[in-house]
């Protein structure tokens, strides 16, 4: 006769089948057809310059339009980030640590960029020979910007007029503070703050999943934003440029894969090339848009996948943003000195050095500036010494060619900065940093977010899909 614990194993048995979860579905990637998307886009864009250039200066709106869709989700994106990071860190000095560290990154490799682009502008000499016209030397002056402010105005403007203003007026830094004072506060609140955590941790999802929506007009933007450049550049401006040019994007290259490769291995011992597969879609989305800014949300969402930790995250790349600019430190020193020689007025290495130095401060003041490339370049010769103000139009021409390089280095470097940062603060995630440049963890490009890694989520007792999804 069956005992009564048999007949409870065979009825468990018998309802197996019908209670047991089923294996969750894979979601199809199809994002991959949005980058092919885009490729393509850039390729037409490219031809509709080159065939019909006044016709490809007028689209120069879909490519602006795109990248402001962008710059709209930036400040909540980067508000919810340091606030997340932040409030869960139950040391504040940790934060204060990071920041440190990252600054002082900043600096020394911001003189490290600036040195190297001292070096090949001094051995390529390119601006020999050329001549400037009147219409030349008034390009040039067009293009010093208001915007930039000195140091000590810099610094002030950091502070928003209001809360709410450091939202609508799109600047980094001002919401950079809020996020930093609005997370301390949380932090220090202790266990009566995590219902506001977790409302700005479901604000994230919600922000993220727009953004995901946004990225869908990528090819659109590409097209009106290569289209333009090709159609107001031309040939002519590229071929009388192309030294400089080329010699930029050398040693862009070399500083990325030479330099930048030398540090991420000996420190973090990853390969610069595998992190960088890692970012290839935010680097194709950033050639096609010449804007670094369209790709920092996605940036964000990828360090976190990668394994380094919130506040981190949070930290770095938005101030990276603003002072870890190695693209353009390499860019205003070979064009200081192509302008320079293209006057006529070779500067000597004791000339050159305290100008760098000044234009490594002013390019602080110029963060968030639209062209803040030229722009920070016009505005500092103009402070620091305006006679060489005439040559900037000498590279208007090619800035926005050049202005892709910058972006990119830029990019690179904010990157590779954060898993350092990460690495030196033991803020990140070794095995899943393998794992997902492995390939094994894939990043969800549908909500930019890990679903079933939420550190202030509520967990059902029975586990449910949360508990699934971390299986």
């Amino acid at each position: 006769m069956p005992t009564k614990t048999s007949r409870r194993a065979a009825v468990a048995a018998a309802s197996t089948p019908d209670t047991a979860p089923a294996a969750p579905r894979v979601k199809r990637d199809r994002t991959h057809y949005l980058y092919l998307a885009v490729i393509a886009a850039v390729v037409l864009g490219i031809a509709v310059g080159l065939i019909w250039p006044d016709a490809g200066v007028e689209l120069k709106p879909l490519g602006t339009g795109f990248v402001n869709l962008i710059k709209m989700m930036i400040s909540p994106i980067i508000f919810c980030t340091i606030v997340l990071g932040i409030g869960s860190v139950r040391k504040a000095a940790k934060v204060g640590a990071v920041g440190g560290i990252a600054l002082g990154y900043f600096l020394v490799m911001s003189l490290v960029a600036l040195t190297i682009g001292l070096v090949v502008g001094n051995i390529l000499h390119p601006g020999d020979g050329l001549h400037l016209t009147n219409a030349i030397k008034a390009s040039g002056h067009d293009q010093v910007s208001s915007d930039a402010l000195p140091p000590v105005d810099f610094v002030l403007s950091i502070i928003p007029t209001t809360f709410v203003s450091a939202f609508t007026e799109g600047q980094v830094l001002q919401t950079l503070l809020i996020a930093l004072l609005t997370g301390f506060a949380l932090q220090a609140m202790g266990s009566v703050g995590q219902p506001v955590l977790r409302g700005v941790e479901h604000i994230q999802r919600l922000v993220f999943r727009i953004l995901a929506m946004v990225m869908w007009a990528a090819p659109i933007g590409a097209f009106g934003a290569i289209a333009a450049v090709v159609g107001s550049a031309g040939l002519d401006a590229l071929k009388s440029l192309a030294v400089l040019m080329l010699g930029f994007y050398v040693t862009c290259f070399l500083f990325v894969f030479v330099v930048l490769g030398v540090i991420l291995r000996a420190v973090a011992g990853l390969n610069i090339f595998v992190l960088l597969k890692y970012l290839a879609r935010e680097f194709l989305l950033i050639l096609s848009t010449s804007s670094s800014e369209s790709a920092l949300p996605r940036l964000i969402a990828k360090m976190e996948h990668l394994g380094v930790s919130k506040s981190v995250v949070g930290i770095t790349v938005p101030t990276g943003y603003s002072f870890n600019l190695d693209g353009t430190m390499i860019y205003m020193t070979m064009a200081s000195l192509y302008i320079a020689d293209a006057l006529g007025t070779p500067m000597s290495v004791g000339e050159q050095i305290p100008l760098l130095l000044f234009l490594l401060l002013a390019s602080k003041g110029a963060a968030g500036v639209s062209g803040a490339g030229i722009a920070t370049l016009a505005g500092g010769l103009q402070s620091h010494k305006p006679a060489l103000v005439d040559g900037v139009g000498l590279i208007v021409g090619i800035d926005r060619f050049m202005s892709e390089a910058r972006a990119l280095t830029n990019f690179a470097g904010n990157a590779v900065a954060t898993v350092l940062v990460g690495t030196w603060t033991k803020e990140i995630d070794k095995v899943r940093v393998r794992q997902v440049l492995a390939g094994e963890l894939p990043f969800d490009e549908t909500t930019l977010l890990d679903e079933g890694v939420q550190p202030h989520a509520e967990i059902p007792e029975q586990g449910g899909e949360k508990e699934l999804a971390k299986a």
